[in-house]
């Protein structure tokens, strides 16, 4: 078991998930990888006032700015890749804004669209807060937004809508310090991507944007052969969570309990009718984020929910 540390850089980072990508590091599973990453639009430096233009990573930005890919020796399709954040840390600065597009969601809030209006936020991780250009205090809960692995399929793709199949953009408040999300393994080698780290958010990301800010990660990378559930999932120091991603709420509520029930027949030895009953008494569905052109459902099921 080795320990890696992969920062930032024009040949570490991407901007779109591709099975074609170099890898930027490779590991071995068991490894843990020290991760730096910088904000999702990839800023160099933090503004001085609210909407300040200032440099980026890509000048031609397309997507997230995101560290990797890594890729984990001997990881195949068919494996799940155990993703464990040790630890989280957010850089000293972040930024929140909405109201920089016009959709219908907006719109039923009333909210003028291209009107956009910012947040500077001080961020102070040692003692857990982050403090904004408002004066406003608030407790600091950091994860990452994007964590995932390439499309088999040929071509850059997107970063910001999550895929059942591959993760990516999930934004889960859950994932924090100690926290295990197992991902697909889609392509040899799994080449994971993982950045657009968020120091504080509520569930739904609800204006479009978190704290955004830099972060740097400690991940322990792991290989599970023969996973009994093979979508999407976590266990949290608290929890276990299965996601559902979809245009369609109702689809992607129904994917993320689908993915639950199977959980929980095998933990408890019940068919599945009895499992939706029992789910009925101590599964919590959550909206895990709107702002992605893909809706998050995340089912909770909390670890001593049944004694």
């Amino acid at each position: 078991m080795a320990t890696h540390h992969l920062d930032p850089t024009p040949e570490t980072v991407a901007q779109f998930f591709s099975r074609d990508t170099v890898p930027a590091l490779t590991v071995d599973p068991g490894d843990t990888v020290v991760v730096r990453s910088l904000d999702a639009s990839g800023h160099l430096q933090p503004q001085d006032f609210p909407g300040e233009i200032v440099p980026e990573m890509f000048p031609d930005r397309k997507g997230h700015c995101l560290t990797g890919p890594i890729a984990v020796r001997g990881a195949k399709p068919g494996d799940m890749l155990a993703v464990t954040f040790t630890s989280l840390t957010p850089d000293p600065w972040g930024f929140t804004v909405a109201g920089r597009g016009e959709d219908a969601f907006s719109r039923l809030l009333e909210i003028e669209g291209n009107n956009p209006q910012w947040l500077l936020w001080t961020l102070d991780a040692e003692q857990g807060t982050g403090t904004n250009d408002l004066g406003q205090t608030v407790g600091l809960n950091p994860f990452l937004g994007v964590v995932g692995v390439p499309l088999d399929e040929p071509g850059e793709h997107s970063t910001v809508p999550p895929r059942p199949g591959s993760g990516g953009n999930i934004d889960c408040r859950e994932l924090t310090a100690g926290s295990t999300l197992y991902l697909p393994v889609t392509v040899p080698d799994a080449l994971l991507l993982a950045g657009d780290g968020h120091a504080a958010q509520g569930d739904g990301e609800v204006g479009g944007t978190a704290i955004e800010c830099g972060m740097t990660t400690e991940l322990f990378l792991d290989l599970v052969p023969e996973p009994q559930l093979t979508s999407i999932h976590a266990e949290t120091p608290t929890a276990r969570i299965t996601f559902g991603f979809n245009a369609d709420l109702n689809l992607a509520t129904a994917e993320a309990l689908k993915a639950m029930l199977t959980w929980m027949q095998q933990l408890f030895g019940i068919d599945r009718t009895r499992a939706l009953a029992l789910a009925s008494t101590i599964v919590d569905l959550r909206v895990t984020q709107i702002a992605n052109q893909t809706w998050g459902v995340h089912a909770v099921l909390q670890h001593d929910a049944v004694q």
